[in-house]
């Protein structure tokens, strides 16, 4: 079992080498890419500067208390769009045939499906976003300790664990439309566009939605009281982490959709 593990993981870097070396076979376009990406989120960070040029606060909260929120969703989103980008574009898998291949192999399917694509170009997305944590960290009025920085972290995994289910989800779907359905970009981009502001500033019941359904409060919200010093309790560290529950009914769908799948004959 630790001999297969292990070849797993190799196989999955051996991955990842290939699509590096690829996209440094021409550094000018994978520089290019990586500085559009920097700036093509850069329209939503606007938008909330001008927000806060008009209002002082939002629910309580002001514009560095925001732009930290901000800057932790999105580098959670692009975290995950560059780890999970496989089962984005699965569909096209479906469509083209590509899938059956990828059961003739002795490997995991998922392994296969996460090595297939890897966005690197996506960086330019973390770097804006670890500008604005940084610019928003030093201009919050917080005492900084060790447990925040861990809570961070872990606001981090889980908000890439989540994202990541939401792709698979996204994949999993199609294996019944042979299209992923458009609703789903409401759980993966819409929550990236409504998580720049706190999930309470939205009222009660996207609260409850997004804390007991589809759990980014969880890794948003709560936390993100918890830096900002409006709740001590330790509780609020951990919580990001209960939001990786939604990995398991993914998983479930996506093995379910993988027993069901017949070619679509491409």
């Amino acid at each position: 079992m630790k001999t297969k593990k292990t070849s797993g993981l190799k196989l999955y870097f051996h991955y990842l080498s290939i699509i590096f070396r690829s996209a440094m076979q021409y550094k000018a376009s994978f520089w290019i890419m990586t500085i559009g990406h920097f700036f093509v989120s850069f329209n939503v960070f606007l938008g909330v500067f001008f927000m806060f040029q008009r209002f002082s606060h939002v629910e309580g909260f002001t514009y560095n208390e925001v732009l930290l929120c901000f800057s932790i969703m999105l580098m959670e989103f692009s975290l995950a769009e560059i780890w999970a980008r496989g089962f984005d574009t699965f569909p096209s898998m479906i469509r083209q045939g590509t899938f059956d291949r990828v059961l003739l192999r002795p490997r995991s399917a998922v392994l296969q499906v996460l090595g297939s694509k890897f966005e690197l170009v996506r960086l330019g997305r973390v770097l804006q976003a670890i500008v604005m944590f940084g610019y928003g960290m030093t201009h919050v009025e917080v005492r900084w300790t060790a447990a925040k920085f861990v809570t961070v972290l872990f606001m981090l995994v889980g908000g890439v664990g989540l994202f990541s289910a939401m792709f698979m989800i996204y994949a999993a779907l199609s294996f019944f439309t042979l299209e992923g359905l458009e609703f789903m970009n409401l759980f993966t981009d819409g929550a990236r566009e409504y998580g720049k502001y706190p999930f309470g500033v939205y009222g009660k019941k996207m609260l409850l939605l997004t804390t007991f359904v589809v759990p980014y409060a969880l890794v948003q919200y709560y936390p993100l009281l918890y830096l900002l010093d409006r709740r001590n309790s330790p509780f609020y560290i951990f919580l990001p982490l209960l939001a990786l529950w939604i990995l398991l009914p993914a998983y479930g769908l996506w093995r379910f959709g993988v027993r069901k799948y017949q070619s679509s004959g491409s």
